[in-house]
Parts: C-alpha cells; sequence; structure tokens
C-alpha cells in the first residue's frame, strides 16, 4: 500500500473495483476536479433547504431530454397521429427516470462517474472503443444542438443558414467565460433557459386549445402503436431521441459537485436528494415533449395537415393556423434556448468523457473547439449542398447515431450498480435490477429495430 501511495498525486485517492481479473488498484483523481464538492449541503438543515442545495444537476440533465433532436419525432408525432403518440413520450421518460437515478447512484456511491467506472473496470482496449463510441455520441448531440441553433437564429432573424451554422461556432466564448464564474452560475443559467422554454410552450398550448380528454386518452399505451408501422417508426424515433447516453456519464459525475459527508449515511442521504431533483426535472422535459407533440396535434393534425414533419415546416404554419402572430416567435426562442442549453451540457459530458476514459484533461476552449467542429463542417457541408430538407435529414441521422450508442452506456451503468463490490450496501436490489435490465433491452431492441429501418 505504500508503494501506491508514493505515486498517487496531490488530491487522488485509491479506488478498488473487482474485475474479471480479481482486485486492481488504480490511480485516480476526481470528476470534474475543479468543481468536485464545492457546493455546500447544510449538515443540519431542514429538508427543503438540503433539497435546494442538491437542486441543478437534475435540471441540466433533463436539458438533453429536450433539445432540438427531440423536436422533429414530436412534431411529426404529432402531426400525424394527433396525441396517440403521448403514451410513447410517458413511458420513455420513465425510462429516464430509471437510468439517471442509477446514473447519480454510481456517482454518489462510488464517487466515480460512468467513464472512470468503465475504466477502472475494463482493459484498455474496452475502454478507448467505449470512448470513441461516446466522442462519436456527442459529436452527434452537439449536430442537432448547432442545427437548432442556426434554424432557430434563421427563424428570428433570418439569417441564412450556412451563416448560422458559423455563428454557433462563437457560443464556446460564452460557455467558457460562464465555466469559470462557478458551477452554480451555470445551473442557474440552465433553469432560466428552462423556464423560458417552458414559458413558450405554455403560450402555446394555451393558444391552439386542445381537448383535454383525448389528451389524457393519449397517455394510456395502445396496441395500434405496434400494429401500425408508421405509427411504431415514429414511436422508435421518439424512443430513441429522448434517452441520451452522454447524460448518463453527465450526471454521474456532476452529482458530486455538492459538498456532503462522504460516509454511507451521508451517501443515502445524498442519493434520496439528487434522486427527488432528477425526477422533478424530468418532469419538466416530460412536460415539454409532450407539449410539443400537443400542439402539434391540435394545429396541424385537427386542421388536416399530417404531413408536417420538421422544424422550419411548422414554425411557417403556426401562426397562420392559430391565428397568433406571437406563436411562431416563441417556438423560435424556444428553439433557441434548447440549443443553447444543450450547448452548456455538451461541453461538460465532453469533458468528463475524456478525462475518465482517457486521464487527459485539455484546455476547456480547446475541448469545445475540437467536439463543435466536428459539428459544424456537416452541418455546413450539407446546408450549402441541400438547404432546409437537408438539415432536417442531418437531425434525423444525429438521432440514429446516438441510438447506436445508447446501449454502450446503458448496459456497463446496470452492471456496475447491479455489483455489491463497487456499490457496498448501495448495489441495486432484485426489483430494481429486473427493471433495469427490462428497459435495457426494450431500448436496446427498438434501437436496433430503428437503425435497421433506418438503413435498409
Amino acid at each position: 500500500m505504500s508503494e501506491l501511495t508514493k505515486i498517487l498525486e496531490p488530491g487522488q485517492s485509491i479506488k478498488r473495483w473487482n474485475s474479471p481479473k480479481g482486485w486492481r488498484k488504480e490511480k485516480s483523481g476526481n470528476s470534474l476536479p475543479e468543481v468536485f464538492s464545492t457546493i455546500n449541503v447544510p449538515a443540519n438543515g431542514s429538508f427543503w433547504k438540503k433539497l435546494l442545495a442538491f437542486s441543478g444537476p437534475g435540471l441540466m440533465v433533463a436539458v438533453g431530454y429536450m433539445d432540438p433532436g427531440n423536436w422533429a419525432t414530436d412534431i411529426a408525432g404529432g402531426a400525424q397521429f394527433g396525441y396517440t403518440l403521448l403514451s410513447v413520450i410517458l413511458i420513455s421518460n420513465f425510462f429516464a427516470i430509471i437510468l439517471q437515478y442509477l446514473a447519480l447512484k454510481l456517482g454518489v456511491a462510488t464517487e466515480r462517474d460512468l467513464a472512470q467506472a468503465c475504466r477502472d473496470h475494463y482493459g484498455q482496449v474496452t475502454s478507448f472503443c467505449l470512448w470513441i463510441l461516446c466522442e462519436i455520441a456527442i459529436a452527434a448531440c452537439d449536430l442537432a444542438e448547432v442545427i437548432g441553433s442556426a434554424l432557430a437564429l434563421n427563424l428570428l432573424f433570418h439569417i441564412p443558414l450556412t451563416w448560422g451554422v458559423g455563428v454557433t461556432a462563437l457560443d464556446v466564448l460564452v460557455i467558457l467565460f460562464f465555466q469559470y464564474k462557478g458551477f452554480r452560475l451555470i445551473e442557474s443559467i440552465v433553469a432560466s433557459l428552462i423556464f423560458v422554454i417552458l414559458a413558450c410552450f405554455t403560450y402555446e398550448i394555451l393558444a391552439s386549445h386542445p381537448d383535454l380528454i383525448p389528451i389524457v386518452s393519449g397517455l394510456i399505451p395502445r396496441q395500434q402503436v405496434i400494429a401500425n408501422p408508421s405509427m411504431l417508426y415514429i414511436a422508435i424515433g421518439i424512443l430513441g431521441a429522448t434517452v441520451m447516453p452522454h447524460n448518463l456519464y453527465l450526471h454521474s459525475s456532476i452529482v458530486q459537485t455538492r459538498n456532503y459527508e462522504r460516509s454511507d449515511s451521508g451517501k443515502k442521504m445524498a442519493i434520496k436528494f439528487a434522486a427527488i431533483d432528477s425526477t422533478v426535472a424530468l418532469l419538466f422535459a416530460f412536460f415539454i415533449n409532450a407539449a410539443i407533440l400537443i400542439v402539434a396535434g391540435a394545429v396541424f393534425h385537427s386542421t388536416g395537415h399530417q404531413g408536417v414533419a420538421d422544424i422550419m415546416e411548422a414554425h411557417k404554419l403556426l401562426a397562420p393556423l392559430l391565428g397568433a402572430t406571437m406563436a411562431s416567435a416563441l417556438f423560435a426562442i424556444a428553439l433557441l434556448a434548447s440549443g443553447q442549453n444543450s450547448t452548456l451540457t455538451g461541453t461538460l459530458a465532453g469533458q468528463i468523457v475524456m478525462e475518465g476514459f482517457l486521464h487527459i484533461r485539455l484546455k476547456p476552449w480547446l475541448r469545445r473547439l475540437i467536439t463543435r467542429a466536428i459539428a459544424i463542417i456537416p452541418a455546413f457541408i450539407v446546408t450549402i449542398l441541400y438547404g432546409e430538407k437537408g438539415i432536417a435529414s442531418l437531425l434525423v441521422l444525429s438521432q440514429v447515431i446516438l441510438s447506436m450508442q445508447l446501449s454502450f452506456a446503458v448496459i456497463p451503468l446496470i452492471l456496475f450498480t447491479n455489483n455489491r463490490f463497487k456499490m457496498g450496501i448501495f448495489a441495486n436490489r432484485w426489483y430494481t435490477q429486473w427493471v433495469a435490465w427490462t428497459v435495457a433491452a426494450i431500448i436496446l431492441i427498438l434501437n436496433l429495430y430503428l437503425l435497421y429501418d433506418t438503413l435498409k
């Protein structure tokens, strides 16, 4: 032990994780060390004070469930089938709540994010492959953010899409400025932008006057969702766009920004309040996704515009069909807020996976420029060659890429949180294991089907 301790750098600790070859000791540091345990939790505070201290990571994770990639599938589902696919959004949200709970529990119980946990457990080759897949997923997510922001700038200010794609490269400067001001500030910005999105879609719902009874009925799963091939395809798209792999890495890290007692009782308290924060935040995400589909169903499906399937077309038709000039503008504002929010969380996720898998720390501006360049280049080329239609297709492709990577994050997460050697008393109980594996199997089967149907 003493020889191993000598090679540890200041602030590092020894983690023991069982592997197929037995126990292994590794040199390791904290996840996101610059913000690790920087937000104090009142040890003797009331329930609400503790909950307030833990509030924030859930909203940052919820951003991934309402990003521009979700919009196209929600709009298409509402326009073609009215409120029927609301049940799919509800089920997808339930899946998200389960998986994010496992991610935060891994982070609190082991003080390792999912990327670090993979590196600790698997060999270098496997870890490197998982890192490559995760980087591809983050680039695909960043691509959706680029496209969403460019579309919003075009809708609001009539900036050409090619210029809008270029402008999105500049947001790296804004992000870096806020990163140096403290993690609580970043959480506050994310919360404010989510409030903007909520306010915009609350107005859209009120203006569209949807029927309440069909909405409630749409929350009940129906056999026709599986029996109708067109409905099933969109349903799978909604599921694939909802559960984002990078969110699992993100949540397992940022939950460790809270300064609580690192004992079994302290971790138990942290898991409880972090789970409440996550669940409430994901309910906000459910409302926004459901609102997009409800507005599409009320405005397009009920007026005979079932062919509306992309963001640009939806924006053009909202104001004339509703007779409300503010409808289209608020729609675009919400889209811009969604894109910028996703940019913030995507930056952090990129930092987490690179440091966790490779133990490589790049300067934030360099890390952001690399990922943003990977997203901008294909978006710029497609915009020049194909315009709006190409952008819409590229947005769908980004969601397919995310679907391909999802199981490579979900399966290790479940394996780790089921393992009593790694989790101790916080290992999943048998019923949690059963639910988690069921969710993983459904996601894997449906995403494979989506991928097959897209590529055939």
